[in-house]
């Protein structure tokens, strides 16, 4: 008796142990993602990438805001959230590691059929005009920004869900995305698209969603000239017909909206998050950023500034 009580503890122990090491590397061989919709098309094309490297790596990624992917991570319902905006220091007191990965930009944005976008378009509109319009609520009409007649109001959109988009856009102005003003509209899709359809209205887009892969801005938007050096004008510089245009500003640092995105982690990275990250900071990681051309990659030189530091 006491010998077959001995043989059924054993195989308890050893059919227990097998359990755990198969979830254990079960884990080990799936990622989690969610977070930022600006970094979303190209986080699902690396994904693709290292599974056609790892064929037994399963990768689920979701969009949902940069304030959805900083939450998860730091809940620890996923392996990495997409953050397109930087970390708060609430947030690498918990543990976050924010690996900068990306860089983009944020674009003002009006209907192609605004009534005083001829005067946008020569004047630009300057810091303090945004932040009449976005955060005192000063400006109530187009003729407040434009010095025109017509009469018209400024319908606001801002994001509703806690993103990247309305924290860098906020930035801009000193302040945070709750002090922003305006409708809220769900995502980078809902604000294009409510602004398309708003002669009157004026929301902000990543750049992203802003310009075509064949370089020209989406149909029905104009981005808005920022008048940086508050001349009273849009000088050629700051004025995005093209990707090619905007690309040159970001990169020299003269597009006062830029940004830089982050993949964020719970600690260290460790195994197979290790490796995915090390995936997309290669040289065929950001062959594939180009290639989908949502994002910008980060130099090569700085990629490997990257990854030494979270070794």
């Amino acid at each position: 008796m006491r010998f077959k009580s001995c043989i059924a503890a054993a195989v308890i122990l050893l059919l227990s142990c097998q359990f755990a090491c198969s979830s254990d590397k079960d884990l080990e061989r799936t990622i989690t993602i969610s977070g930022a919709w600006a970094m979303y098309p190209t986080v699902i094309a690396w994904a693709e990438g290292f599974q056609k490297a790892h064929p037994t790596v399963k990768i689920d990624v979701s969009a949902g805001g940069a304030g959805k992917g900083a939450s998860d991570a730091m809940a620890g319902l996923v392996d990495i959230g997409m953050v397109s905006r930087e970390p708060d220091p609430a947030e690498l007191k918990k543990g976050i590691v924010a690996v900068y990965v990306l860089h983009d930009a944020v674009y003002p944005v009006v209907s192609e059929k605004n009534p005083v976008l001829k005067e946008l378009m020569q004047k630009g509109v300057s810091k303090n005009a945004w932040t009449a319009i976005y955060i005192t609520g000063a400006a109530k009409t187009w003729d407040d920004i434009a010095g025109s007649k017509t009469g018209k109001p400024i319908h606001v959109y801002t994001r509703s869900d806690s993103c990247g988009a309305a924290a860098s856009w906020a930035a801009f102005t000193g302040k945070k995305q709750e002090d922003l003003k305006g409708v809220g509209v769900y995502g980078d899709p809902g604000i294009l698209e409510t602004v398309k359809r708003d002669p009157l209205g004026v929301g902000y887009n990543n750049f992203s969603y802003i310009f075509t892969r064949e370089g020209k801005i989406v149909d029905g938007v104009l981005i808005v000239p920022i008048d940086s050096n508050d001349n009273g004008r849009a000088d050629a510089n700051e004025i995005f017909g093209t990707r090619q245009a905007a690309i040159r500003a970001i990169e020299d640092g003269s597009y006062p909206v830029g940004r830089k995105n982050y993949l964020f982690v719970k600690g260290k990275p460790k195994r197979l998050v290790r490796e995915f990250i090390e995936f997309a900071l290669s040289d065929e990681g950001s062959k594939i950023v180009e290639e989908v051309g949502a994002s910008l990659p980060l130099p090569k030189e700085e990629r490997l500034n990257v990854l030494s530091g979270i070794e």
